[in-house]
C-alpha cells in the first residue's frame, strides 16, 4: 500500500506542476526544499538510504511528470512503439579490450566492443585487438566506419522486423514535456556543474533560513602523490590513516571529496592548514574549497541527474532528440553559450567525476544522433582553441579531458569534409598549434625549443591527432568550396612548416668540446607527429589534379620566402676536366646547417606525385635546380661528415639527429625526400655541373682536382670516409629507383624490397620485420601483403619464436648498398650475404642488382653514370689503391667505386639490350677504357692492377666480375660474337677450376668420413671383447666384495639372475658394491663416497607441494601443539601438502659447501635487493654450478653391499610366518611399553641366549624379535651425521613451516614424508609423461631421489629410538587395531605409501636393547619388509574397494582365479560393512582393484629399488611393455603375487579378524562420504581455449566479488583451479601472517601452498609466485600467426594456444621447478626497484 501511496504523491506532484504557470518556478522551489534534506545531512545517512529517498522524493515525481503518468506504464507503451538503436554506442572504460578489423575498418580508431566482435564478420578477418585508454565507444552500426559488415548480429537492422527509422515516435504533448522538463533540469545540472567557490545560490534556490553548516571540499590534481596528500589529511583535519587512506582514494577515483563538516571558520581553517602542509611538499597548493552544505547537495543530485538523463534518453530516440534539442539551442541571453557549449568549456575546472558524467551524457545524446552529431561537432569547433588552452593548463589526463572527443567527431569523413569546408577545421587546428607555440618562435620566426616545457609540449603534440583524424580519408569527389577552403587550410599548415624550415641549426664546433647539449627532441617529436599529416596532405592533394598543381606552386612560392642559413658570399667559378660550375661557395664544416627542412621536402613529394600524373608538362619551368639542392644536399653532407666523425665536439645531440634522420621513423619524410630532391636536381642538370655541385658540398673539389694533399693522418682519414659517402651517394641517387614515379614500381614492390633486405641481414621474426617498415597512418606496414611472395615461415618450437627466411629466387635483388641500411646492418648483410655464397661454393662478388628502369621525368640521372667527372673521380680513387699508398684509400672507397662501376655496366648492357638501330649514346665503357689509356691509367686498365693488390683480396671476385662485364658490353656493341659464347668462355675456366676444387673437397670430406667409421668400429669392438674376457668381473662384482672368490658356474649364474629382480622378502636380491667417485664441484677434487669418509653433499631444495592434491584450495592447518590433524605421522589420502625435496644433482664436499654458504651469506647481505632472488633466513643459496634456487643439502650415504644368505632365510621363513610375526611385534611393543613405564626398571628375568621363538610355538615374549637375528648398526662419520641434522631440520622446518627444532619428534617423520611424497610426485612424472618406471629419469633426480631415500633410511640411527618406536606403534595401529589408540585414524584416511615408507624405515627402531645398539639382520630384514608390504597392500586394496562405487564393465569371458577371488573378497567385506552393490562382477572388482593399485606398487617399486640397491626387472624399463605385463614385473619385484587377491587367501587367518575390525570402524562410514577416489586423479594445468579473445571476453565479464564500481581491474586467471582473481587492487586485499596482500598471493597460499602460476588475462602473461615478495613473469603460451608472444598485447594481433608451451609450463609445474624458474629469472634481471609481488 505503501508503495501506491509513493506514486500517488509522485502524480499529484506533477500533476500540480502541470498545471502551475510557472512549472520552472515550482520546479525548482520543489528541488530547494527536498535537495538538502536528503543530500549532506549532518548525520551521514548511508548510500543505499540517500539513493531509496533520491528515487522515492525526486525521481519518481519528475519520472511522473514526463510521463504524465506512471511511469511503468508510460514505458510499456513506449516500449511497444520504439524499435531499438542500431548503434550499440557502448563507452569503453579504461582497459577495456576493443578490437579493431584491419581488412575492414575505415581507420584504425574504429572499435568495436567484446560482444559486438564475437557476433561479427570481422571475427573471421585480420583483426587487432589493445586495451582501452577509456572515453571512446564502439562504432557498431556506423555505416561510415566500415567497409564492410559494419553491424554485428545483434544490431543489424536487417534483422528486425520491418525496418523503422529512427524518427521520432514521440507523442507530440509527450515530446514537448520532455523538452520543458529537460530545459529545467539540464540548466540546473549545468549552473551546478558550472560552480565557482564565490557563488550564491540563486534566488530560486536561496533557503529561507541559512544555516551555518559548510563542507572543506578537496580536489584531486596530478602533483601530489597518494602519500602527500595522505599526509597532508592526517596533519590538517585530524584523522587517522586508515581514513586518510579513504579519502584519498576517493578523491583519486571520484575527483574530490568532502574532509570536513563545520562552521565557515572551521572549514576555513581546516582549508589554510591544508594549504600550507601541502604547499611545502610540493611548489602547489592543493585545491580545496569552502561550499555550504546546501550547495553540496544540489551538485551531488546535480551528477545524479546526469545518470538519471543516460536512463531516459536511453528508453527512446524521441527522449534523446529531445535532449539534444535542449542542449544545444543556442542561449536567449545571446552572448552566453548554448548549455552543452558551457559545460565544455568549463571541463578542466570540473572534477573527475562531474566530468565523466558529462562525457556519458555526450555520448548517449549527440554522439547517437547524426544531425546532432553535426551540430555539437560545429560547436567543438567553434570552441576548439578554448578548449585545447584548457587542456593544456589542465593537469587531468587526456582520456579525461573533453578534448577527447574529438577522435569521435573528426574521424567521420562526411563530417570532417563539412567542418572544412564550413568552419575550415584545418585552420583552426592548426592555429591553435601556432598559437600554443608562439613562445618558442625566434626573431626569424622560427621555432627555438630551449627550455620547454616537456609536459606542457607533449599535450600540444597531442593536437595533431586531430589534424591526422580529420584528414584519414580523402574525398573521392572535389567540391568547389571544399578545394577553396583546402587550400587555404594548406597554406596555413604551409606557414607552420616555414617556421620549422631551417630551424635549429647547428654549427661545427672547433678547439672545445660544446659545452651544453642543445635540444632537440622537441623539434623531432614534432617531425614524428607530422610524418603522417605530411603524407596525408600529398594523399589528398594527389587525388585531384588541379589541387595538386596549386599546392605545388603554393609550396615553391613559400620555399623562395625562406632565408634560412643563407649564403653569404658571392658566385664563383669552379673548374674541373674542362667543366665550369658556378656557384656560390658554402661550407658545412663551417657554416650554420640545418636538419629540419620541411617544406623543401614537401616540394619533393609533390613534384614525383605531378610526374606520376603526367602533369608535370603543365610545370612552369623556370626554377633554378641548383638551388632546390641546396639544402637537402647540406644535409646529407653533414650525415656524413657525422659519420666522419668530423662533428664529434658537438656531442651526442647531432649523433642522434642523424640517427633520428635516417632512422625507419623518420627517414620517409626526411632522409628519403632528401635524396629524392637530389634525384630531381640530377634528373635536370647538367651531370657534370650536378657532380661538381656535390664535390663542392662534400668539400672534396680540390682534393678530386689534385690541388690539395696532406700529411696529416686525421685529415687523411676525414678525406677516405667523405669520399666513402660520396661514391655511396652517387650509387644511391643513380641505383634508388623504388618508388612510385620514379620508375613503375607499386608500393608493395617497395615493400618486397625493404622486407628482402631486411630478410638478407638474417632471418627474422615478424615483429622485428614490423618494426624496421615504415609505418603509414592507419599504423600498416603492407607487410602481409607480400611477405610470402619473398620468405618462407619456420615455425618456432617450445622457446623462441617464429622466423622468416628470404627465399633464394629473390636474393638477386640484394643490394649491398642499401640506402636503408644502417652501418651496423649493412656490414651484417654484406657479412651474411657473403658467407652464403661461400657455402654455396660461389664467388664472393655481390653484384649490383637490376634496377628497373627510371620513369621519362627521371631518365636522365643515368647520364651521371657516363659524364667526364665521375670517370674521373673513379680514375682517381683506383689510382690510389694500384700505387698502394695505404693511407690514400680504404678498402670501402674501391668496393663502392666497383660498385658503380657495376651499375654502369649494366646500365649500359640494359640498353644496348634495349636498343635496334639508333646510336646508344651511354658510352661508359668506351670512356672508362679511352680516358687516361695513354698513361695506362684508364678505368679499364686500372681495375686489372687494382686486382693484384694483396690486401684487396676481398674484392678480387668483384673485380673479376666487372671486367667480364667489360667483355660483354664490348661484344653487344660491336654486336661481333654473340654474347651469351662470350660470356661462357670467360667464365668457364673459372667454373672448372671450381668444380674441380669442389669435387676435391667432396673426395676428402668421404675419406675422412670412412676413416671415421672405421676407428669407430675398431672402438666398440675392442670394447665387446674386454668385457666378454672380463664378464666375470663385470657379473660378480657384488660377491668378490664380501666372501671372497666364488666360482661361477652357469647354474649359479642362473640362479642369481633369476634371484636379482626380486627387491622384498627372502628371495630377494643381493645388493652390488658401487664404487661411486665423485668430483665436488667447488674444489675439483675427487672422493669416494664412503660411510665413514668425510661426508659429499647434493644440493636440494626443500618445498611445501599442492601437485597431487586431491582437494585444491585446502591446507590443513598445522597445529604447533601437534594435536589437530594426524599429520604429518599420517599423510590424509588427500595428499592436501606435501614436503617435496628436489636436487639439481651437483655434488660438493660438506665442509667446502658450508665455507660457499657463509660466503653467499656474507656477500650477499650487501647486495642491492639480493634478498627478492634468495632468502638468507631460510638458509638459501644458489647452486654455485648451476644456479637453481636450493634451501639445503642432501648426505650422500653409500648402499650397503650385501650378499643374501638364501639357506637361513629358507630355515627362518618356516617359523616367521605372518600371524607369528604379528604376534611377536606386539609382544615386543607391549614390552617397550611397560618398560618406558617401569622407566627403565631393571628387567633381567629373560634371557636373550635362550631361543624360545624358534623352538615350538610357545608364546612369544619380550625378546624372541631378536631371534631370526640382529647384527651390529653402520657407523657414520660425524660429518655425515651432522649433515644428517641439516638436512632434517630444514625438511621438517620448511614442511611444517615452524621454527627450526632438531629435537622436535616430528624431525623424522618429514624425513619420511618428504621421501614418500618424493617419490609419489616422480612416479606422477613418470606416468604423465608415458616413460617407463626405470631409466627414464635424469641422472640429477635419480641421484637426488637415492639420497633422500638412504638419508630418511638413517634418520632412525639420530633420533631418540623411544621417538621411532613411539611413532611406529602409532602408524602400525592403524593396521592392526590391537594395538591402536583412540584417535588413529581408520583404514580410508591414511594414505598408504606414506605408510609404508613410515613403517618400513622406522621398524629396526624396536631391535634396540638398553645398553645395545642393535640392527635386523638382513634376514630379519626381509621378512619384516616383506610382511609390512603384504599388510599394508591387502589394507591399500581394501580402501581402494571400500571407495568405489562403480565398478568398470567388464567383457564376460572364462572366469579366472582372480576373478573368483575378488568377488569372494568382495561379498566378505559387503557382509561386513553392510554395503552391496548387486550385479557386481568378480572380474569388474579385479579390474577396478588393478588400477587404483598402479600408483602405489609403482611408488614401492621405486622406494625398494632406492633402498635395497636391487636391480629391476627389464621389462619396467621398456616403454613398449603393455601394462599387464608391466603389472606382473611390478609383483615379481615386489614378492607379491601377481593375482593380488591371493594375498588374502594366503593370509587367510590373521586377516579375518582384520578384516572385520577394518571394515567395521565407526570412523569408515563417515569417511566413505570424501569424493576420494582411487587410482588418484592426476592433476594437471586447467584447460585453456584455443583462441585468446574468450579469455578477454572472460575478463571483460568478469565482476570483482567485493567492489561494484566499475574502475579497471586486472582479472587474473589461476592455472592450477580455474579461478579468476581480481589482482593488484585494493578491494581485495586480505590478510596473510599479519601483512596486507593481493588476491593472488592469498590465493597462491591456499591453491599452491604459497607457489603459484596465473594468467594475467589483459597483460596476456603468465606470473610465476614463489612466496609473498618473490615472483617473475613468464611468456604466456599464446602466440600469434608468427609464433611470437605478445606481452601486453602490445602488437594486437589475434592468438592462439600453443599446445607445446603449455605443456612445458605444466611439467615446470609438475616437476617443482617454479622456484628455480624464478630465481633465474630474478638473477638474469637485476631489479633496481623491488616489485610488490605481494600485493598482486
Amino acid at each position: 500500500m505503501a508503495e501506491g501511496e509513493k506514486s500517488l504523491d509522485g502524480l499529484e506532484l506533477s500533476q500540480e506542476w502541470l498545471e502551475a504557470a510557472d512549472s520552472r518556478a515550482e520546479l525548482l522551489r520543489y528541488l530547494k526544499e527536498q535537495v538538502p534534506q536528503i543530500f549532506c545531512l549532518k548525520n551521514e545517512s548511508s548510500p543505499q538510504e540517500e539513493e531509496e529517498l533520491m528515487q522515492s522524493r525526486l525521481l519518481q515525481p519528475l519520472e511522473c511528470f514526463l510521463f504524465g503518468e506512471d511511469p511503468q506504464e508510460g514505458l510499456e507503451k513506449l516500449k511497444q512503439g520504439s524499435t531499438s538503436s542500431q548503434l550499440c554506442g557502448r563507452v569503453f572504460k579504461e582497459g577495456e579490450t576493443v578490437y579493431s578489423c584491419r581488412d575492414c575498418a575505415i581507420d584504425p580508431t574504429c572499435v568495436l566492443c567484446m560482444d559486438c566482435f564475437q557476433d561479427s564478420v570481422h571475427k573471421g578477418h585480420r583483426y587487432k585487438m589493445h586495451a582501452s585508454s577509456g572515453g571512446g565507444f564502439c562504432d557498431c552500426g556506423d555505416v561510415e566506419a566500415w567497409k564492410i559488415g559494419p553491424y554485428c548480429s545483434k544490431h543489424d537492422p536487417g534483422a528486425a522486423t520491418a525496418m523503422e527509422t529512427d524518427e521520432c515516435t514521440l507523442e507530440p504533448e509527450l515530446y514537448e514535456r520532455a523538452e520543458k522538463l529537460f530545459r529545467v533540469l539540464l540548466q540546473y545540472v549545468a549552473e551546478f556543474l558550472v560552480w565557482e567557490e564565490n557563488l550564491e545560490l540563486s534566488a530560486e534556490l536561496q533557503p529561507q533560513t541559512k544555516d551555518n553548516a559548510f563542507y572543506c571540499v578537496l580536489y584531486n590534481d596530478e602533483h601530489h602523490s597518494y602519500d602527500h596528500v595522505i599526509y597532508t589529511l592526517q596533519r590538517s583535519v585530524n584523522c587517522d590513516q586508515a581514513e586518510a587512506q579513504t579519502h584519498t582514494a576517493l578523491i583519486d577515483k571520484e575527483g574530490r571529496r568532502a574532509v570536513k563538516r563545520g562552521t565557515l571558520r572551521s572549514c576555513q581553517q581546516a582549508k589554510d592548514l591544508i594549504r600550507s602542509n601541502s604547499e611545502h611538499i610540493s611548489l602547489q597548493p592543493l585545491r580545496v574549497e569552502i561550499l555550504h552544505a546546501a550547495v553540496m547537495a544540489h551538485q551531488t543530485f546535480a551528477v545524479r541527474l546526469g545518470i538519471w538523463f543516460q536512463k531516459i534518453i536511453g528508453f527512446s530516440v524521441g527522449f534523446r532528440q529531445a535532449f539534444c534539442q535542449v542542449a544545444l539551442e543556442p542561449n536567449t541571453d545571446g552572448d552566453q553559450p548554448c548549455l552543452i557549449s558551457r559545460l565544455m568549456l568549463h571541463d578542466a575546472k570540473m572534477y573527475k567525476g562531474a566530468r565523466k558524467i558529462v562525457h556519458e551524457l555526450i555520448f548517449c545524446s549527440m554522439l547517437m544522433e547524426t544531425e546532432f552529431k553535426r551540430l555539437f561537432a560545429n560547436e567543438f569547433t567553434k570552441h576548439y582553441l578554448l578548449l585545447q588552452k584548457d587542456f593544456i593548463h589542465d593537469d587531468h589526463e587526456r582520456s579525461i579531458s573533453i578534448t577527447a572527443l574529438s577522435v569521435q567527431i573528426f574521424t567521420v569523413p562526411t563530417l570532417a569534409r563539412q567542418l572544412i569546408e564550413e568552419g575550415n577545421v584545418i585552420i583552426v587546428i592548426v592555429n591553435t598549434v601556432m598559437e600554443l607555440l608562439r613562445e618558442h618562435l625566434d626573431d626569424n620566426n622560427r621555432f627555438f625549443f630551449l627550455g620547454y616545457n616537456s609536459d606542457k609540449f607533449s599535450r600540444i603534440q597531442v593536437i595533431f591527432h586531430d589534424l591526422r583524424y580529420i584528414l584519414i580519408s580523402k574525398p573521392s569527389v572535389w567540391t568547389e568550396e571544399l578545394r577553396t577552403q583546402f587550400i587555404e587550410g594548406l597554406k596555413v599548415f604551409l606557414g607552420l612548416l616555414k617556421s620549422m624550415q631551417g630551424m635549429e641549426e647547428v654549427k661545427r664546433q672547433f678547439g672545445r668540446h660544446i659545452a651544453v647539449e642543445p635540444e632537440w627532441e622537441a623539434g623531432f617529436s614534432l617531425q614524428i607527429q607530422l610524418r603522417h599529416i605530411l603524407a596525408m596532405f600529398q594523399d589528398w592533394c594527389s587525388s585531384d589534379d588541379e589541387i595538386l598543381l596549386l599546392a605545388f606552386n603554393e609550396c615553391q612560392k613559400v620555399l623562395m620566402q625562406c632565408n634560412n642559413q643563407p649564403f653569404h658570399r658571392e658566385a664563383t667559378d669552379y673548374y674541373m676536366c674542362k667543366h665550369i660550375l658556378n656557384v656560390r661557395p658554402y661550407k658545412v664544416s663551417q657554416e650554420p646547417v640545418s636538419i629540419h627542412l620541411p617544406i623543401s621536402r614537401l616540394l619533393a613529394g609533390l613534384y614525383v606525385l605531378l610526374c606520376r600524373a603526367g602533369a608535370i608538362e603543365h610545370m612552369d619551368e623556370s626554377f633554378d635546380y641548383t638551388q632546390l639542392a641546396e639544402h637537402p644536399l647540406r644535409c646529407v653532407v653533414l650525415a656524413a661528415q657525422v659519420s666522419a666523425e668530423m662533428w664529434r665536439r658537438n656531442g651526442l645531440s647531432l649523433v642522434s639527429q642523424v640517427y633520428y634522420y635516417q632512422d625507419v621513423k623518420c627517414r620517409d619524410e626526411m632522409y628519403d625526400k632528401d635524396i629524392l630532391m637530389l634525384q630531381i636536381a640530377a634528373s635536370k642538370m647538367d651531370p657534370n655541373h650536378f657532380l661538381m655541385l656535390v664535390l663542392l658540398r662534400f668539400e672534396l673539389f680540390d682534393y678530386f682536382n689534385g690541388s690539395c694533399s696532406s700529411k696529416d693522418q686525421d685529415e687523411l682519414i676525414q678525406w677516405n670516409r667523405l669520399t666513402e659517402e660520396m661514391l655511396f651517394l652517387l650509387i644511391v641517387i643513380v641505383g634508388e629507383r623504388y618508388g612510385p614515379g620514379i620508375s613503375q614500381v607499386t608500393k608493395e614492390d617497395v615493400t618486397m624490397r625493404e622486407v628482402i633486405h631486411l630478410l638478407c641481414i638474417e632471418p627474422m621474426a615478424h615483429s622485428s620485420l614490423v618494426k624496421g617498415l615504415p609505418e603509414n597512418e592507419s599504423h600498416e606496414t603492407g607487410l602481409e601483403t607480400v611477405i610470402t611472395k619473398v620468405a618462407t615461415f619456420k615455425k618456432p618450437g617450445v622457446s623462441g619464436h617464429g622466423l622468416y627466411e628470404v627465399k633464394k629466387e629473390r636474393l638477386a635483388e640484394f643490394n649491398p648498398f642499401f640506402y636503408h641500411y644502417s652501418r651496423s646492418q649493412h656490414s651484417k648483410a654484406e657479412e651474411s650475404q657473403k658467407k652464403r655464397r661461400t657455402h654455396e661454393s660461389n664467388d664472393k662478388a655481390l653484384r649490383p642488382p637490376l634496377p628497373p628502369a627510371f620513369c621519362a621525368p627521371f631518365s636522365s640521372i643515368v647520364r651521371l653514370l657516363s659524364c667526364d667527372i665521375i670517370i674521373h673521380v673513379l680514375r682517381r680513387v683506383l689510382q690510389r689503391a694500384a700505387e698502394d699508398r695505404s693511407t690514400h684509400w680504404t678498402e670501402a672507397m674501391i668496393q663502392r667505386a666497383l660498385h658503380l662501376i657495376g651499375q654502369a655496366l649494366l646500365e649500359e648492357k640494359t640498353q644496348l639490350e634495349a636498343s635496334t638501330d639508333e646510336e646508344v649514346t651511354f658510352d661508359f665503357s668506351l670512356k672508362a677504357r679511352r680516358i687516361g689509356s695513354e698513361h695506362g691509367k684508364s678505368v679499364f686498365l686500372l681495375l686489372s692492377k687494382v686486382k693484384a693488390v694483396p690486401s684487396l683480396e676481398a674484392q678480387k671476385d668483384m673485380v673479376k666480375w666487372v671486367l667480364q662485364m667489360f667483355e660483354i658490353v664490348k661484344c653487344l656493341r660491336e654486336k661481333s660474337s654473340p654474347s651469351t659464347s662470350m660470356s661462357m668462355e670467360t667464365s668457364r675456366p673459372e667454373e672448372s677450376v671450381q668444380d674441380k676444387e669442389k669435387a676435391e673437397r667432396k673426395r676428402k670430406a668421404d675419406a675422412a668420413k670412412l676413416h671415421r667409421q672405421k676407428i669407430m668400429a675398431q672402438m666398440s669392438a675392442m670394447q665387446k671383447n674386454f668385457i666378454e674376457s672380463n664378464k666375470m668381473l663385470y657379473d660378480n662384482m657384488p660377491e668378490s666384495g664380501t666372501q671372497g672368490e666364488r666360482v661361477t658356474t652357469t647354474e649359479s649364474c642362473a640362479m642369481e639372475e633369476r634371484e636379482l629382480w626380486v627387491a622384498v622378502g627372502p628371495n630377494r636380491g643381493s645388493t652390488p658394491p658401487e664404487r661411486e667417485l665423485l668430483t665436488c664441484i667447488l674444489c675439483q677434487e675427487e672422493q669416494e663416497v664412503v660411510a665413514q669418509a668425510q661426508a659429499m653433499v647434493l644440493t636440494a631444495c626443500v618445498q611445501r607441494s599442492t601437485v597431487l592434491t586431491q582437494c585444491r584450495g585446502k591446507i590443513p592447518t598445522n597445529r604447533a601443539d601437534g594435536t589437530g590433524t594426524s599429520y604429518p605421522l599420517f599423510m590424509p589420502p588427500e595428499l592436501a601438502v606435501g614436503t617435496h625435496t628436489g636436487s639439481c644433482g651437483h655434488v660438493m664436499h660438506a665442509t667446502c659447501w658450508q665455507k660457499y654458504f657463509e660466503a653467499v651469506q656474507n656477500t650477499t647481505r650487501n647486495r642491492l635487493h639480493a634478498e627478492l632472488i634468495i632468502d638468507l633466513e631460510n638458509g638459501e643459496y644458489l647452486c654455485p654450478l648451476c644456479k637453481s634456487l636450493c634451501n639445503t643439502v642432501v648426505p650422500l650415504i653409500p648402499l650397503e653391499p650385501l650378499t643374501f644368505n638364501y639357506e637361513n632365510a629358507e630355515i627362518i621363513g618356516q617359523h616367521l610366518t605372518m600371524p607369528r610375526w604379528i604376534q611377536i611385534l606386539s609382544a615386543r611393543i607391549k614390552g617397550l611399553k611397560s618398560i618406558t613405564q617401569e622407566n627403565d626398571c631393571n628387567t633381567e628375568g629373560s634371557s636373550v641366549d635362550g631361543n624360545p621363538g624358534l623352538c615350538g610355538e610357545g608364546q612369544p615374549d619380550f625378546r624372541s624379535i631378536l631371534s631370526y637375528g640382529v647384527q651390529e648398526p653402520r657407523k657414520f662419520s660425524d660429518s655425515i651425521v651432522e649433515m644428517l641434522v641439516v638436512c632434517a631440520t630444514t625438511v621438517h622446518r620448511v614442511g611444517l613451516q615452524t621454527a627450526p627444532n632438531e629435537l622436535c619428534p616430528r624431525v623424522p617423520l618429514m624425513a619420511w614424508n618428504t621421501c614418500a611424497f618424493t617419490i609419489q610426485a616422480i612416479e606422477n612424472i613418470l606416468q604423465e609423461e608415458h616413460k617407463p618406471l626405470f631409466g627414464s629419469l635424469q641422472n640429477r633426480q635419480l641421484a637426488g631421489l637415492k639420497a633422500i631415500v638412504q638419508f630418511s633410511a638413517a634418520q632412525r640411527l639420530k633420533s631418540s629410538q623411544a621417538v621411532i618406536q613411539r611413532h611406529f606403534t602409532d602408524m602400525l595401529g592403524v593396521l592392526l587395531p590391537v594395538i591402536s589408540r583412540n584417535n588413529t585414524p581408520s583404514l580410508l584416511e591414511v594414505d598408504f605409501f606414506h605408510l609404508l615408507v613410515g613403517l618400513v624405515l622406522a621398524i629396526p627402531s624396536l631391535y634396540q636393547e638398553e645398553a645395545v645398539e642393535l640392527h635386523p639382520s638382513a634376514v630379519s630384514s626381509a621378512y619384516n619388509h616383506l610382511h609390512i608390504l603384504h599388510l599394508v597392500t591387502m589394507a591399500h586394496m581394501l580402501q581402494i574397494l571400500l571407495s568405489s562405487t562403480d565398478f568398470p564393465a567388464v567383457a564376460v569371458g572364462e572366469e579366472t582365479e582372480e576373478a573368483r577371488a575378488a568377488a569372494e573378497l568382495y561379498t566378505t567385506v559387503s557382509q561386513y560393512t553392510g554395503r552391496l552393490i548387486p550385479g557386481v562382477s568378480g572380474s569388474s572388482v579385479a579390474d577396478r582393484v588393478k588400477r587404483g593399485m598402479g600408483p602405489f606398487l609403482r611408488s614401492a617399486a621405486l622406494f625398494f629399488n632406492c633402498l635395497t640397491g636391487v636391480h629391476p626387472p627389464e621389462e619396467l624399463s621398456g616403454t613398449a611393455v603393455n601394462s599387464e605385463d608391466q603389472m606382473e614385473a611390478l609383483c615379481s619385484y615386489l614378492a607379491l603375487p601377481s593375482n593380488l587377491f591371493q594375498l588374502f587367501q594366503e593370509h587367510r587367518d590373521p586377516v579375518t579378524p582384520l578384516l572385520q575390525r577394518w571394515c567395521g570402524n565407526p570412523a569408515i562410514t563417515k569417511a566413505l562420504k570424501s569424493k576420494l577416489r582411487y587410482p588418484r586423479r592426476r592433476n594437471r594445468l586447467i584447460e585453456l581455449p584455443e583462441d585468446y579473445s574468450i579469455l578477454l571476453n572472460q575478463a571483460s565479464h568478469f565482476q570483482c566479488p567485493k567492489s561494484t564500481d566499475d574502475e579497471r581491474k586486472h582479472p587474473t586467471l589461476c592455472l592450477f583451479c580455474g579461478a579468476m582473481l581480481c589482482s593488484q587492487s585494493s578491494c581485495c586485499l586480505s590478510q596473510l601472517d599479519g601483512e596486507d596482500v593481493g588476491a593472488c598471493t592469498a590465493h597462491a597460499a591456499t591453491c599452491g601452498a604459497g607457489v603459484g602460476m596465473f594468467l594475467r588475462i589483459r597483460e596476456c602473461e603468465i606470473v610465476l609466485m614463489a612466496s609473498k615478495t618473490r615472483g617473475s613473469t613468464y611468456p604466456a603460451p599464446y602466440l600469434d600467426d608468427y609464433g611470437e608472444t605478445d606481452p601486453h598485447l602490445g602488437r594486437g594481433n589475434p592468438l592462439h594456444l600453443c599446445p607445446e608451451r603449455y605443456r612445458k609450463l605444466n611439467q615446470l609445474w609438475q616437476h617443482h621447478c617454479i622456484l628455480e624458474e624464478i630465481a633465474r629469472s630474478l638473477e638474469v634481471v637485476n631489479v633496481m626497484f623491488a616489485f610488490e609481488w605481494q600485493m598482486l
